[in-house]
């Protein structure tokens, strides 16, 4: 067996896969995506006893950043921006950026070039970030507009 040095072994993505094989991965995840949307745009979460309740608001009774995120799902699946506005504004403003960044990968792979979503530490604290004053917002008084 020879011996490799592995800091001279570069991957590349390869070109000539096929584009079903390239594209299997976006597609799965989609239909994973779209049978989520489907199942919760069927079964209302607003009915009681159809989904768990979220263990830190039925312990503390604070919401916490994902509150509301099914009845969010609800109200878009059906049209009711406002209404999926309102049980979770974070929720609906992700959807759209979620379908932005499948499309981005979707093209990328067709053309077989592989995905680049960098995300460096800045990009990560200010997420959290913005996930920590969501969340502090929303249980405050003056963040009532902001509660499912």
């Amino acid at each position: 067996m020879r011996d490799v040095n592995a800091e001279s072994q570069t991957v590349t993505p390869s070109r000539t896969g096929s584009p079903v094989a390239r594209l299997a991965v976006p597609a799965g995840i989609m239909a994973a995506v779209a049978g989520a949307f489907a199942y919760v745009g069927a079964v209302n979460p607003n009915e009681p006893g159809h989904y768990p309740v979220c263990p830190l608001y039925a312990v503390t009774g604070v919401y916490c950043p994902g509150c509301g995120g099914l009845r969010s799902a609800h109200a878009f699946v059906h049209g009711d921006l406002a209404a999926a506005l309102h049980d979770n504004a974070l929720a609906t403003l992700g959807y759209p950026l979620f379908a932005v960044l499948w499309t981005v990968w979707v093209v990328r792979a067709a053309r077989g070039r592989p995905p680049r979503l960098t995300l460096g530490p800045a990009h990560l604290w200010a997420l959290g970030a913005l996930l920590l004053v969501f969340t502090v917002v929303r249980n405050l008084p003056f963040g009532g507009w902001l509660r499912p």
